[in-house]
């Protein structure tokens, strides 16, 4: 008899479950309490031996220890005293964000005033519930647990501020992004339409606008029209951050409400200012939301912005493209914005069909030489006559660092300056085909200020009215976090997680296979390079070790994943044919009761999604030799021992059964046709 498990829904109170499986209880809108789950059959403690399962997260750690030792090693010491994670059945972590009550606990509530809104008195569960919550990852191996979730953005039935007493600020810092505006103006109208609240302020020029004694008033007749032009209404700047003068400020002036727009070091203020506020015990809310046009901000699925600014890369790539194939041995070479992530000049590649190569920080390359840089230009000024290159920002530094010596230097955000990486490769380029004693044309195209200065598009214009709302809902709530769109739903999230790493390309993901099937470049990665990309991802997935690896990186896979094992014992180890099953959901064969206490056994579904985070999956028949006994005394389970030899009794089929001989025999030449075209493990 197959089980299922019951995620909790938003519509109904209380699931019916068969055989017993955990549930949610639902909570009160208006309580701030973590999601809370129970049995609903005491006697039975674990999973059924035979369940049909269903995905639940993208990728997960493989049991609770292995979160607490991760978050433990990725935070620091002050930050660690601020993390809030809140444990549920079968895995389920909800990183918890920080709320007014964890240090101001008899602070009273009020009714929202969006349950008398017209507009939104039709809409059927308007407010968000309590318990709801965002997966971070939705795509995981059976046996994984449910994983970490983050508040799911909206408003709440019950506020911890009445609108009349409210007094917001909002400040933009960092370098320009499109939708700036947009999200200004969104903050400005929604607290007024949504909330009515007519007290907003512009902090001018970033954060060393707090000390200035003059704020800008902002009603929403004064930014009716502000998303139409690029830049920030406010202005920017990067550093200027002191915080016992910024909440100085805050304090004095009575604001309650700081929405804070900016990218990773922004993020890093706003969290340095909240933890100020929360040691006075002030009653203010933080609300940071992410900007990046480089698309770098860790968990989110993308930052505001990015849609357009590939949009008008595409533009750039598209002159190039002229240029170059209107001269004879034409090459367009395009610099776009990316200084530690390419995900600009990847989209942009991919958008345009007119690439033939491109260059990213996280792939590095190399000139001269068999399967260098030159080489393919050569190659590909014989074959088409012309070609456009993408480069951005931040490839190759390594390169121009060991030609051109120079001391390092920061800007006001401490990030180190770059040195122009497409006037670098222009010379290069120059320098050696006129070695080769090659005629060619060479046009350099660097758009990186048009890009960014621009109107955000209608994509980006709806992403900047949700994000900006979602802010104003949860800082009505009391939380401080930074806001963000998570598996296509919008989420509110630690100010850590956001900060502590950065969201780069990952090489081995299809999506940068693709990239490459579109320009026909060389990987310019040797063989170590890519067994070295592959390991770190599967290390961070904590999949099985592929089989042919040399002993060294078993070993050290063995290493790194017992030291997070502990809470499941005895489960069954996944093999990689395991991980190319179809996308289907699986009845998975029972093991001992040991090895299945207290697990859930998840199948992967939709193979195809484009993070890139399996490959494509061929259908592997079960085998019915051995049995779970002879795999706890060999220490592998079924799957992962090698078939038994073929016997004469076992090949002959039923005397006078010609029929199944013959279907035995297709059988066989099927299964290697299979084999010959199955796909890589990588």
């Amino acid at each position: 008899m197959a089980s299922h498990i019951i995620l909790p829904k938003e519509e109904e109170e209380e699931e019916e479950v068969e055989e017993g499986l955990g549930v949610a209880v639902e909570a009160d809108h208006d309580s701030p309490e973590p999601p809370r789950y129970r049995h609903l059959q005491p006697a039975q403690k674990a999973l059924p031996f035979s369940a049909t399962c269903v995905r639940i997260s993208r990728d997960s750690y493989p049991n609770l220890r292995a979160l607490r030792n991760a978050s433990a090693t990725s935070l620091r010491d002050d930050d660690a005293a601020f993390a809030k994670l809140d444990e549920g059945d079968y895995g389920y972590v909800l990183d918890d964000v920080q709320h007014l009550t964890d240090y101001l606990p008899e602070l009273p509530t009020f009714p929202n005033p969006l349950q008398d809104h017209p507009a939104y008195s039709t809409v059927k569960q308007y407010f968000v519930n309590a318990d709801d919550t965002v997966p971070e990852k939705v795509v995981v191996q059976k046996n994984s647990p449910r994983g970490v979730h983050f508040r799911r953005a909206g408003p709440r039935q019950r506020v911890y501020f009445e609108p009349e007493d409210v007094k917001a600020c909002i400040v933009t810092c960092g370098g320009l992004c499109p939708g700036l505006n947009t999200v200004i103006r969104e903050l400005v109208c929604g607290l007024s339409h949504m909330y009515n609240v007519n007290d907003v302020f512009g902090i001018q020029n970033g954060y060393k606008g707090f000390y200035s004694s003059n704020y800008l008033p902002m009603t929403p007749k004064s930014v009716n029209d502000i998303h139409k032009r690029g830049g920030t209404v406010l202005g920017s700047s990067r550093g200027g951050h002191d915080t016992h003068k910024i909440v100085d400020n805050i304090q004095d002036r009575g604001i309650n409400q700081v929405y804070i727009i900016g990218g990773d070091g922004t993020q890093k203020g706003a969290y340095e200012i909240f933890k100020e506020i929360r040691r006075r015990g002030l009653k203010v809310a933080v609300a940071g939301i992410p900007k990046t046009i480089d698309n770098d901000i860790a968990v989110i699925d993308k930052s505001f912005g990015f849609d357009t600014a590939v949009e008008e890369a595409q533009r750039a790539i598209d002159a190039a493209h002229v240029e170059a194939s209107s001269a004879e041995n034409g090459i367009g070479l395009v610099k776009l914005m990316g200084r530690y992530s390419g995900f600009i000049a990847m989209y942009a590649t991919l958008a345009s069909r007119d690439v033939d190569c491109c260059l990213i920080p996280e792939s590095p390359f190399y000139l001269e030489g068999e399967g260098g840089l030159f080489e393919y230009i050569e190659r590909r000024l014989k074959e088409n006559n012309h070609m456009v290159i993408v480069v951005a920002e931040g490839a190759g530094q390594d390169l121009i660092a060991k030609s051109i010596p120079v001391a390092d230097q920061l800007d006001a955000s401490g990030n180190k300056l770059l040195l122009d990486v497409g006037l670098w490769l222009t010379h290069k380029i120059k320098d050696h085909c006129k070695s080769k004693k090659m005629e060619m044309t060479i046009k350099y195209i660097d758009p990186t200020y048009m890009i960014r200065a621009i109107p955000s598009n209608a994509s980006d214009n709806v992403y900047c009215t949700l994000l900006a709302h979602s802010a104003i809902h949860g800082a009505m709530a009391g939380y401080s976090f930074t806001v963000g769109m998570v598996n296509g739903r919008h989420a509110y999230i630690p100010f850590h997680r956001v900060t502590s790493t950065r969201n780069k390309v990952k090489i081995t993901d299809r999506m940068w296979a693709r990239l490459l099937s579109s320009t026909n470049q060389p990987s310019f990665l040797s063989k170590e390079d890519i067994m070295e990309a592959r390991e770190a991802e599967r290390l961070a997935n904590r999949l099985p070790v592929p089989a042919g690896s040399s002993e060294h990186t078993k070993k050290h896979s063995a290493s790194v994943l017992s030291n997070a094992s502990g809470d499941v014992q005895g489960a069954p180890t996944l093999t990689l044919s395991q991980l190319h099953q179809p996308a289907t959901a699986v009845t998975v064969p029972a093991p001992p009761p040991s090895a299945t206490a207290g697990t859930a056994s998840v199948t992967v579904i939709d193979p195809d999604d484009d993070s890139g985070a399996t490959g494509p999956r061929e259908e592997t028949p079960e085998r019915e030799t051995g049995t779970w006994q002879e795999a706890e005394e060999t220490g592998r389970t079924r799957d992962e021992r090698p078939m038994q030899p073929e016997t004469p009794e076992r090949m002959a089929p039923p005397p006078g059964n010609a029929l199944h001989a013959r279907a035995d025999e297709t059988a066989a030449q099927a299964a290697q046709d299979v084999d010959a075209f199955k796909p890589d493990d990588g």
